[in-house]
């Protein structure tokens, strides 16, 4: 009989890359809410997008970033205030309210493409 030299080992799809985004774990450890205070940068190009993200990754605070690089009339440091479930782009809002709150001085954010452009997303506090 054969042997089993040329199996190769099965490999598991996605489970191990890290894409910066909130997880199903930390995602389903959060309570329901129907309305979240949340913050957004918004750019037009991918490009801008990353500068904004390499501002964010040094350090600099989240509010700071979004007026610096935010392209929309949010130029209160990229406040979009309380938001009400079903009042935001379906993109949007699944990734808004899949986040854990967090501060400015210290964000926890994602990133979604929508028609607008591309966001990156924190929220503050919800309800």
């Amino acid at each position: 009989m054969a042997g089993k030299k040329n199996e190769k080992p099965a490999k598991g799809k996605g489970k191990d890359k890290d894409d910066n985004k909130s997880s199903d774990a930390s995602a389903s450890k959060l309570k329901a809410a129907n309305s979240i205070n949340a913050r957004h940068i918004l750019c037009e190009k991918h490009s801008k997008k990353e500068e904004a993200l390499a501002k964010l990754n040094s350090g600099t605070k989240f509010d700071d970033v979004a007026r610096e690089f935010s392209e929309d009339k949010a130029r209160q440091g990229g406040s979009l205030g309380w938001k009400v479930r079903g009042s935001l782009d379906n993109a949007f809002e699944k990734a808004a309210y899949d986040l854990e709150p967090s501060t400015t001085g210290n964000p926890k954010w994602v990133e979604v493409k929508t028609g607008h452009g591309y966001h990156i997303i924190m929220v503050e506090g919800r309800k």
